[in-house]
Order: C-alpha cells, then structure tokens, then sequence
C-alpha cells in the first residue's frame, strides 16, 4: 500500500523531485553499513535500466569540533573505512574560494557521497516492475482493509486479498494504521524545498565538481542545512533546512511558515556569497518524522502480516534499496538481513497510543 492515492509521478509525498544526496556519513553507524549494499543495489538497478541515477560528487560536512553531531559524523567514516578527506582551513579557501568557512569550524569530505537521480530511480523501478508482471494500481484510493488470513483490501475500484500486506503510506501512514488501532507517533512536516540563484552561473555548478554539502548546525540553526550543486534548475543551487513546520498531509498547502526560509537566507549570505540571498524558486515536499528519526521497519505489533515502513524523517531515498529488501524479507517471514533492532516499534512503547 503505497503513498494515498495519487497518479504517478506525482507531488503529493517524499519521492517526487529531480535529486537526492547520497551519502555514507552518518551519525549511526547501522546506517553507513546499511549504505554499502545501497550502493550495490543502486548501480544494479542502474545497470538493469541502462540509466545513470547516481552521479559521483563527494560531499562537504562543516561543522563546529565541540558539536557532538559533527564528530558523530566523521567519526563513522573513520570507524567504516569510507574514503574521506580532512580539510584544514587553509585547504578549504584554497579548494572552495566561493564558501566561507566560519571561524573556528572544521571540515571533512565524504568522498563516496554524491547526487541521485530521484525522477529517473523511480521511473526505472516502475518500468522493471511492470517489465516482469508487475501492475501498479496508482490513481486508487484505499477505503479500508481488514486483518486477517488473508487480509481483505478495499479501494474504490475493487476489492483484494493477500497473505501478507506492505504498508508504505507516507505522510498518511499514521491515519492509515490507525484503523488497526495503531496510533504510531509520526509528525508530518511541510518542507519548502528551496533554489537560490547563482551571482555567476556555474559557481556552485556539477560541472565544475562542486560538492553536495551539509552544515551541521551552523550559524545557530537548530538543524541540518544541506545542498546540492547547481544541476537539475540551470544556475540554481538548491540548498534546503531539514525541518519544517507541522502539517497535516492533506492539508499541506494551507502551511505557509517561511521561518525555515529566514534561516536558509541568513545562512546563504553568511556561507555562499556567489548565490543571491533570496530564493528564486519555492518548492514543497513533506517529511514523516519519527521522535528519533530513525525509520520504522517491522511488523504490525498485533497482526505478524502487516509489514510497515514509515517516519523515514528526510533521509530514507538513499536508502530505498536496502529498505525495499528488508520489508520483502519481513512479508516472506524470512530473517531480515540487518539487525532492526534501531526500527522497532517497540521502543516507542511509553509513547504508543493503542485502542488494540
């Protein structure tokens, strides 16, 4: 059960748009391990497809030495052996002459990171799936299921029964599964998905091998500002704040907040000199965020059948491959192939609200 009932592609969810970043650095490091296969499975798909998705660029983490995520950070590279770079500040100027790197602040490279091609990933699973039988019933609405053996699903145009049921709902995975009297503790959030443009085009472009970035907490942001070079908007850089304000998924657009966008211009004139302080173009996208941000992969606490994946919290595309795997394995009742225990529902238990 994919993400409501839209029509593909559509702008509706968390999957739509242009490109990602990729990367192994992470602060945990279950996540970089899980990265590797995801690299593996990415230049599968792109081999099977005969179609570029992942474009090699690196990526710059800035961040303060006493920030406990920064450290977190580099020192999952160091601990995972990912080919990385440490950059004093004088190798920085020298390296990056149109970022400013505030005093006192220090700066890695994860050699390994880069751009994924989003739009043309989720054509090329879609086109593979369809190519060996599969059918993808988008454009329809689901009305209501029932647990069971099978378990019986209703949409508005028809009724089906399966053994298992996977659960990928997105923004909406929270009323969805509260059906089942599951009340999992997501929040919605509106993201506005931010373009700035470039003083002199190709500053900042990817074809001058300028990197995909993340400034940990910088300048007095409460989160993570990441970016990627100027690609898929010719002489934009599209540089986003990774949080926003709290919405409801069918509501989206009534959210109007621009207190992300502050954030992002003080950082833009403060950081990237060559792009003008002021987006050029707004986007929106929604995040599902779990209290830790980490994803929910598991089975429904009361019906073994119902596999769920949600509150991927902006930072589960990268990862689809592994994920995709893992949620296979769980409605086959095989042994997953990494340890779940980070993605449990069960460590929400003071914080789960049941009617079970």
């Amino acid at each position: 059960m994919p993400e409501c009932d839209f029509v593909l592609p559509h702008s509706r969810g968390s999957s739509h748009g242009h490109t990602r970043i990729i990367r192994k650095a992470y602060e945990q490091d279950y996540y970089t391990r899980m990265m590797s296969e995801c690299y593996q499975l990415w230049a599968q798909l792109e081999k099977e497809a005969n179609v570029q998705i992942y474009r090699n660029t690196g990526m710059l983490i800035v961040g303060k030495e006493d920030c406990s995520a920064f450290r977190s950070l580099r020192g999952t590279l160091l601990r995972n052996n990912v080919p990385m770079e440490v950059l004093s500040p004088e190798q920085f100027a020298s390296r990056f002459p149109s970022v400013r790197l505030p005093p006192g602040e220090s700066a890695v490279i994860d050699k390994t990171a880069g751009v994924l091609h989003a739009d043309r990933a989720l054509k090329a699973v879609q086109d593979l799936f369809r190519g060996l039988g599969g059918v993808i019933h988008d454009g329809e609405k689901v009305v209501d299921f029932t647990p069971g053996s099978p378990i019986t699903m209703t949409t508005n145009s028809g009724m089906y029964r399966a053994q298992s049921l996977v659960i990928t709902a997105g923004p909406w995975a929270k009323s969805v599964l509260a059906r089942t009297g599951l009340q999992l503790p997501l929040q919605v959030l509106r993201i506005n998905v931010c373009y700035w443009k470039e003083r002199i085009p190709g500053t900042y472009g990817i074809g001058r091998h300028f990197p995909c970035f993340i400034g940990v907490k910088q300048h007095g942001a409460k989160h993570e500002i990441y970016g990627l070079p100027s690609n898929e908007y010719p002489g934009l850089m599209k540089i986003c704040y990774h949080s926003g304000s709290e919405t409801e998924p069918d509501e989206r657009d009534r959210q109007t907040s621009q207190e992300d966008i502050a954030i992002l211009s003080s950082f833009v004139s403060k950081s990237f000199p060559g792009l003008d302080p002021t987006p050029a173009v707004v986007e929106q996208c929604m995040y599902t965020v779990t209290p830790d941000s980490d994803f929910i992969l598991d089975q429904h606490p009361s019906h073994s059948n119902i596999i769920i994946g949600a509150g991927f919290s902006g930072h589960g595309f990268k990862l689809a491959p592994v994920v995709g795997k893992i949620l296979c394995e769980l409605a086959l009742g095989k042994t997953p192939s990494f340890d779940l225990s980070p993605f449990r529902i069960t460590r929400f238990q003071s914080l789960l609200k049941s009617a079970l």
